[in-house]
């Protein structure tokens, strides 16, 4: 408590990392910073190569009730809109228990051309998201036009920044342990460890996904 009686949480927040299609390899910014940093942990989404998005988003869920404490998201491509699925679908109060999120190079699921083995988790959600989050896009991304992602961020919230000309911002992108994302993953963690806590700190019971999924694809149309 602070001495205006406010709680707050000095405890290091758990970084779940959300991968997307196919998994994240070794040279991916995800897996070299679940190798070197320690406080990182990959959530397994399962079926990485035929995603499902109902499936996904229960798997996100359970990950982040298992974690006593709060939690930061890093997500990549197919992972960012899972994690703005579970942000539309789960009622937890702002910033708790997941207290900020990282969302690099989301791909657009409703193009024309978009394949249907990620076509499946569209329509992408407008609901803002319940905690504080960071939407990371490049100029010369092949799944998504950067003023689409520039709109994604803005019905998510999020603060958008501009990554330059790194691709899908992935293994290919040659970013090794990529300095400049773990800084925007740093402010997000250290804005969260003396963020006041919210009187609710549990999220709501688990819920079926797949008929608040479909709901809410329903009502897009």
């Amino acid at each position: 408590m602070d001495r205006f009686g406010v709680s707050h949480s000095t405890r290091q927040p758990v970084v779940l990392t959300v991968p997307g299609l196919n998994n994240s390899g070794p040279d991916h910014w995800q897996s070299v910073w679940e190798e070197t940093r320690g406080d990182c942990q990959r959530v397994d989404l399962g079926r990485w190569t035929s995603p499902n998005r109902n499936a996904w988003v229960t798997r996100l869920d359970a990950a982040i009730r298992q974690v006593d404490g709060p939690v930061v998201l890093a997500a990549h491509s197919l992972g960012c809109i899972t994690v703005g699925w579970w942000g539309a679908l789960q009622s937890q109060a702002y910033g708790w228990p997941v207290v900020g999120a990282l969302l690099v190079a989301p791909p657009d699921c409703e193009r024309v051309e978009t394949p249907d083995t990620i076509g499946g988790f569209g329509p992408t959600p407008h609901s803002s998201l319940p905690f504080p989050s960071i939407l990371v896009a490049s100029r010369d991304d092949p799944y998504i036009f950067f003023e689409r992602a520039h709109s994604i961020g803005k019905y998510w919230g999020s603060e958008f920044v501009d990554a330059g000309h790194c691709g899908h911002i992935n293994a290919d992108s040659g970013l090794g342990d990529w300095q400049f994302g773990q800084a925007l993953l740093d402010r997000l963690i250290d804005n969260a460890r003396y963020r006041p806590l919210p009187t609710r700190r549990t999220l709501p019971a688990a819920h079926n996904i797949r008929s608040a999924t479909d709901s809410v694809t329903h009502a897009h149309r």
